[in-house]
């Protein structure tokens, strides 16, 4: 173990429960986790195990609902502990029983309710509940308002919940939430909670739901049964639906700082044995779950004002993947504990290996939230868009070999080497032809940007598993039908990639395509650029060109809104990546299409009005999309296994050229 990072390894207790590191599992939505009758399914408890088994300390899992009548809920979905409590209770008790086995602890997570902010493909969207009668988040529907009843309902059901915990052998609570602006948080918050009885108006009678809530784990647990609470200092709303940007100058609708500080007073003498802090809200989702245009550890600031309020644990999630910061954090007394949530969805051994000395071999997670908060938004279901194996761990084991097989890949980007990193490990042979002198693809230009630091990572991670598998790769060496003719092999993978698209301008100024911009740093390009085309590669152009080289940028769209189309399928990503490119200084034109370049630089039309605009420009930049380059493909039809993988076959994103990769590489046999 490296010297810097024992601190990290010491442990720590959070009521009288302790710990043995200072590593727990984030509490991330366990959709696809939970079967008909509200428990774990099997996958549930091999995904949790497995996090175990990787060495982290503390386990909470994704949330769970108490109560299912006063907010409807869908099984299967996530669990629920007081539906069928005779399958929760062995279901649970599997799962904790194998988890304490590697020396783990494990908590509940249980949830109040969404309220507002229900999910409406999931739950909650067709009578929606809230504090008050206010608009639900999603969708143009006042939200039910809560009775006095109903509350104390949902209050009785965390106490039978967390009896059932208890049962099944969890080793503690963590509440959701005060955070985010779910529905005990709506309740905290005066903008959602306009209730005049004695669950609104001052802070203490908005705090009432959590303090009854904690209350009432102690009568059926006892007070030494440790409840944690999820808690967001500060909301960053600036209005219904519209959050802010970092940096950004706004006054605070939601919770403000100096009025979450005395909530976290409150909670603290409520009797909640830690808080896991962050910021954020649905109407800033960026924050609550930060994709890669966040910085790292962006939650830091606000975990070290509430630990300088309050004597409990501090637990912090929020990009904490970085050890150096993690460990800084913790030996400055900023937190207690490091909350690892998609790190440890992209690799479950993360803890494990960073106590070995082998960081280095830590699959790094790349925050594009594809593959977890994307698929749990989209198609309700955990995965990870690097990580194939992530709760699919024993569905989707490596599989055995009867026959080892050689098999070239032409193409070392992201797919050729994620066959070539799984082919190995199962034991055959993969052997990759490269055209260029480096691996990496196109994530190589993606990656450049300063936000785009973890597809950097990702790519070093590749080399590394490259060198220490043996993987045999021949650079500078462009394939062709006759040379793959005249080569001994049992299987053959296509993965070589698409090309821009492109179409003409005229002449009167350069015209480039993005790839060739990131991949030459913008070498020569002027100050004066127009990025056509207002998808994820040209708004992130943009944003780049911006932000970290200070050009002038115009982006011109066809369609109506940036990112109408090749947009991220998490909206905290969408959304902030939308509103980041004007907010940062660049110039947005939609529905305007490009006619041809000028002297001056380009003209444009408005496509509603006809219009025409001579914009300035030093250089104009194509991001219109890319087509697959299958051309080797389709002249080896004729040879015996051949498969085409990554960009060849479709143009997407990491999460599918991995995705794919994996599937074909663990099934060559």
């Amino acid at each position: 173990m490296q010297e810097e990072y024992k601190i990290l390894f010491e442990p720590v207790k959070i009521g009288n429960v302790e710990i043995k590191n200072r590593f727990l599992l984030a509490p991330m939505g366990p959709l696809g986790l939970g079967d008909a009758e509200g428990a774990f399914n099997q996958r549930g408890v091999e995904y949790y195990t497995q996090r175990a088994k990787g060495g982290t300390g503390l386990i909470v899992t994704g949330v769970t609902f108490s109560d299912y009548t006063v907010e409807e809920h869908t099984c299967p979905g996530v669990p629920v502990p007081t539906k069928n409590e005779h399958q929760f209770v062995r279901t649970g008790k599997e799962m904790t029983e194998r988890i304490h086995a590697y020396g783990s602890k494990i908590f509940l997570m249980m949830s109040g309710g969404f309220g507002r902010v229900s999910v409406p493909e999931d739950q909650g969207a067709d009578n929606p509940v809230a504090p008050s009668p206010i608009m639900h988040r999603w969708v143009d529907k006042i939200c039910h308002e809560l009775t006095v009843d109903e509350i104390h309902h949902i209050v009785k059901s965390f106490g039978e919940g967390a009896k059932n915990a208890k049962r099944a052998g969890f080793d503690g609570i963590m509440i959701h939430a005060v955070h985010e602006g779910y529905l005990i948080d709506q309740f905290a918050i005066s903008m959602f909670n306009q209730r005049t009885d004695e669950y609104g108006g001052s802070l203490e009678n908005r705090l009432r739901f959590a303090r009854e809530i904690r209350e009432e784990i102690a009568k059926t647990c006892g007070w030494d049964f440790p409840v944690v609470m999820r808690y967001g200092l500060k909301s960053f709303i600036k209005d219904w639906r519209k959050g802010a940007m970092p940096g950004e100058e706004f006054e605070e609708k939601g919770r403000d700082i100096p009025e979450g500080l005395e909530a976290a007073k409150l909670l603290e003498q409520y009797g909640y044995d830690a808080l896991d802090v962050d910021v954020g809200s649905y109407d800033s989702w960026w924050w609550s779950h930060p994709p890669m245009y966040q910085e790292k550890g962006l939650y830091l600031p606000y975990a070290r004002m509430v630990k300088e309020v309050v004597k409990c644990p501090i637990l912090c999630a929020g990009r904490m993947d970085d050890p150096d910061l993690a460990s800084d954090a913790v030996r400055k007394g900023w937190i207690d504990m490091v909350s690892l949530g998609r790190p440890l969805l992209a690799d479950p051994d993360y803890v494990n290996k960073l106590r070995a000395g082998h960081p280095e071999d830590i699959r790094p997670c790349i925050s594009c939230q594809e593959g977890c908060i994307g698929r749990i938004q989209n198609f309700s279901m955990i995965n990870c868009a690097v990580n194939p194996q992530c709760a699919r761990e024993q569905d989707y084991a490596y599989r055995p070999i009867y026959r080892k097989k050689k098999v070239v890949i032409v193409g070392g980007g992201v797919a050729g080497m994620e066959a070539a990193r799984v082919l190995a490990i199962r034991g055959h042979e993969p052997v990759i032809y490269e055209k260029t002198g480096k691996l990496g693809g196109a994530l190589a230009e993606a990656g450049v940007p300063s936000f785009k630091e973890d597809d950097r990572a990702l790519i070093k991670w590749y080399v590394t598993q490259m060198e220490k598998l043996g993987v045999e790769i021949h650079f500078h060496t462009e394939v062709t039908r006759e040379m793959l003719l005249g080569l001994k092999y049992d299987t053959l993978i296509i993965a070589t990639g698409a090309l821009p698209k492109m179409f003409p301008l005229g002449e009167d100024k350069p015209v480039l395509d993005a790839k060739t911009v990131l991949r030459e740093k913008a070498e020569g390009i002027g100050d004066k650029i127009v990025v056509i085309g207002g998808g994820m590669v040209g708004c992130e152009l943009a944003l780049w060109l911006r932000k970290d080289l200070g050009k002038d940028v115009t982006v011109v769209e066809a369609l109506h809104k940036l990112l109408a189309v090749n947009a991220p399928i998490c909206s905290a990503n969408r959304d902030m990546l939308e509103q980041m490119v004007p907010f940062s200084g660049c110039r947005v034109m939609l529905k305007t299409t490009a006619v041809k370049t000028t002297p001056k630089g380009l003209l444009v039309k408005n496509l509603d009005t006809g219009a025409q605009e001579e914009l300035e420009a030093d250089t104009v930049v194509l991001a219109v999309g890319f087509k697959s380059d299958a051309s080797l493909y389709d002249a080896m039809q004729d040879a015996q296994e051949i498969y085409k993988l990554g960009d060849c076959r479709e143009f997407k994103n990491v999460h599918q050229a991995v995705w794919d990769a994996y599937e074909v590489a663990n099934h060559i046999e």
